[in-house]
């Protein structure tokens, strides 16, 4: 996709924003379809998945099957905004390029469908196989509306599909739901984990303030086993989206389980977040490790410390040869989401990630990185091998590169007690900031004149902040930009931030600035080019 520069008149961008202009209905109308499509094409991501038109949020039922990678996700076919939740569906075989399928699951008397898993049941101890194509299993809460809005406290339970063509229909249990409310309004998005060490399935279910863990050796009947998180971490909304993954500590034998657990509001920089607990797990109880205890609400454990990162899980059925933990997250926040400036679609999926389980010396830290299946995807690159900032200092402009579909990656060395800041800017006065301060060892991103903004008090009103979690005397930044969306790995993925933004117009510049002279070592900007 090309961008374009787009010139937007005040009563243009009025109309972006949902706004009218005083004049005749007719020209309103005709106007407001011509800045939709101009928005909706600058905006939409390249390599990011987006719907094809409305609504969409969290990642459901990932899975990996015969070389394909399937994604579920909340989906509402009929309108922009959240509505009444069905599974949309898409698929992929690279986890770059994304191609939407028919819609997967839809409501129906029980209510809608909320978030959930998947598995492959690979040797149907469901017993809901054919016997020669191992069934997939789906687990999701069914939301019911008229329950809720009766303020009923029982309106979430959980219920079963299956599919018998990998994944591309899917036939509801006659028995559902297969695990009833015990009474708690918010109980919901359950994940489904294969257990080997104790030969059972694992089900994380989110219930208000914690964390239940179910087991089951049939992925039908289900018995609670424990319970976990009531405070500990962050506290600051309802626990939603949980995962549970076993993960071994890089270049050791030793194995961890991660809890990874979303919360909204609450994020580190407001609305929505996740965090992550590492611990050991005996078959019931899942038990903080001793590097973690006494974990309260200002923590830094966070999958990803920027805004706009959200319910993520990762993909089940990975195969074993393979043994990488495969993450996405919904790139967008509750606090903002249903009011961003785009019109026939919103929101949009992260980059796919590789998450990793590290220690130093006593300390656990999950780190994450883009996945490798991106580097096909590079095309032309710039590069420098040194750049000496002094003042406000252009590393990089549009006429070398397409800065709005990039990679852009390189090192600093010798950290001074300084700041070191960086700008995407266009021709008139968008500008998108990130940089590092390394008297408070934090990172930002300053979104705050970055082009359309004022669509929600909370989109440009803070500059996001994440500390700096490594020692090392090097700063090792990578930056993936596309369109909308900026995901920042430091330290090669031990801090992560990820933001959106809506410039209006492309970003042309990128350039440097610090309060004393530095340099930019190994600057490489790669074009991304995806057909």
């Amino acid at each position: 996709m090309k961008n374009k520069i787009i010139i937007l008149s005040s009563c243009f961008l009025s109309l972006l924003l949902m706004f009218s202009c005083k004049k005749n209905q007719k020209e309103s109308n005709e106007e407001t379809s011509e800045v939709t499509a101009q928005s909706d094409t600058d905006f939409r991501p390249n390599f990011h998945f987006t719907p094809e038109e409305n609504w969409m949020n969290d990642p459901n039922g990932m899975f990996y099957l015969n070389g394909t990678y399937h994604l579920f996700f909340q989906h509402y076919p009929e309108g922009n905004t959240w509505g009444p939740m069905h599974w949309g569906h898409a698929t992929s075989k690279d986890m770059i390029d994304w191609e939407e399928q028919p819609i997967a699951l839809e409501p129906d008397e029980k209510g809608y469908i909320f978030s959930g898993s998947a598995v492959v049941d690979t040797k149907n101890t469901s017993g809901l196989g054919d016997g020669e194509t191992p069934p997939v299993i789906a687990m999701f809460t069914y939301h019911d509306p008229k329950g809720e809005e009766a303020g009923r406290e029982d309106y979430q339970t959980q219920a079963i599909a299956y599919s018998l063509d990998e994944g591309k229909t899917f036939t509801k249990y006659e028995g559902n739901p297969v695990i009833k409310n015990p009474g708690i309004r918010d109980f919901r998005d359950p994940k489904i984990t294969r257990d080997e060490e104790h030969d059972q399935w694992v089900m994380v279910l989110s219930a208000d303030d914690q964390t239940m863990f179910y087991t089951s050796q049939n992925l039908i009947d289900w018995e609670l086993a424990s319970e976990f998180g009531r405070g500990i971490g962050a506290h600051g909304g309802v626990w939603e989206c949980p995962d549970f993954i076993q993960m071994n500590v890089e270049g050791t034998d030793e194995k961890k389980w991660v809890l990874i657990q979303s919360l909204n509001p609450g994020g580190f920089n407001g609305g929505s977040g996740t965090q992550y607990f590492v611990g050991d797990f005996d078959g019931k109880n899942f038990t903080l490790d001793e590097s973690m205890q006494g974990l309260g609400e200002d923590h830094s454990y966070w999958l990803d410390f920027g805004k706009d990162n959200y319910a993520g899980v990762t993909w089940s059925n990975i195969p074993e040869e393979d043994g990488r933990h495969l993450f996405m997250g919904w790139m967008s926040n509750w606090q903002y989401a249903n009011e961003v400036p785009t019109e026939t679609w919103r929101s949009a999926m992260t980059i796919a990630r590789e998450l990793k389980l590290t220690k130093t010396e006593d300390t656990y830290r999950v780190i994450s990185s883009p996945v490798a299946e991106l580097q096909k995807y590079k095309g032309e690159a710039f590069t420098k091998n040194s750049i000496t900032v002094e003042g406000e200092t252009q590393i990089a402009a549009s006429q070398e590169i397409n800065l709005s579909n990039s990679v852009i990656s390189f090192e600093m060395e010798n950290l001074k007690e300084q700041e070191y800041h960086f700008s995407l800017s266009s021709e008139e006065d968008d500008v998108l900031k990130f940089g590092y301060d390394h008297n408070k060892k934090e990172f930002y991103i300053d979104r705050s004149k970055s082009g359309l903004t004022d669509f929600n008090e909370n989109f440009g009103d803070k500059i996001s902040i994440a500390p700096r979690l490594s020692e090392a005397s090097t700063l090792k930044v990578k930056a993936i930009l596309d369109n909308m969306s900026i995901e920042l790995f430091f330290d090669n993925g031990e801090t992560v931030m990820t933001e959106i933004f809506f410039p209006k117009q492309a970003f042309k510049n990128f350039s440097a600035q610090g309060d004393k002279k530095f340099e930019i070592k190994n600057l490489k900007i790669n074009q991304l080019e995806i057909k």
